[in-house]
């Protein structure tokens, strides 16, 4: 994650980033190197209830992109909460990269800029309140 974040600094450093804590200070030590000083919120570490903090945001619409780097061959103690994490974005439709790919290519899409793209929200009407 540090090395993607470095490598995005310039476009990171015009956005409030919100992390899990661990990562959140291992993210602004590395930009803080860089002489890149956003606004970062640290959650609690991901095993602390991070992950479900920021799946709470999410719901709340307080989040317009994630980026949760994952790292597949390990096995997480906080699973659950990290798929958690992934459902509430899809649900909520929000952009989720989980690999630098992913991640690279939703920040440099033209449609962060294009003011006349509204994305089409998903349809649980049976699931909604009214």
């Amino acid at each position: 994650m540090v090395d993607w974040v470095i490598f995005n600094s310039d476009f990171l450093s015009h956005h409030h980033l919100v992390c899990t804590g661990t990562t959140g200070g291992l993210v602004r030590d590395a930009l803080n190197e860089e002489g890149v000083f956003p606004e970062i919120t640290c959650m609690n570490s991901g095993p602390m209830g991070g992950d479900a903090e920021i799946a709470a945001m999410v719901v709340r619409k307080e989040i317009d992109l994630a980026v949760f780097l994952i790292d597949d061959l390990n096995a997480q103690p906080h699973e659950a909460d990290i798929m958690m994490l992934l459902r509430q974005c899809r649900i909520h439709n929000v952009p989720i990269a989980c690999n630098r790919y992913s991640a690279d290519l939703m920040i440099t899409s033209s449609l962060w800029d294009d003011l006349s793209y509204v994305p089409m929200p998903p349809r649980y009407e049976k699931f909604e309140r009214n």
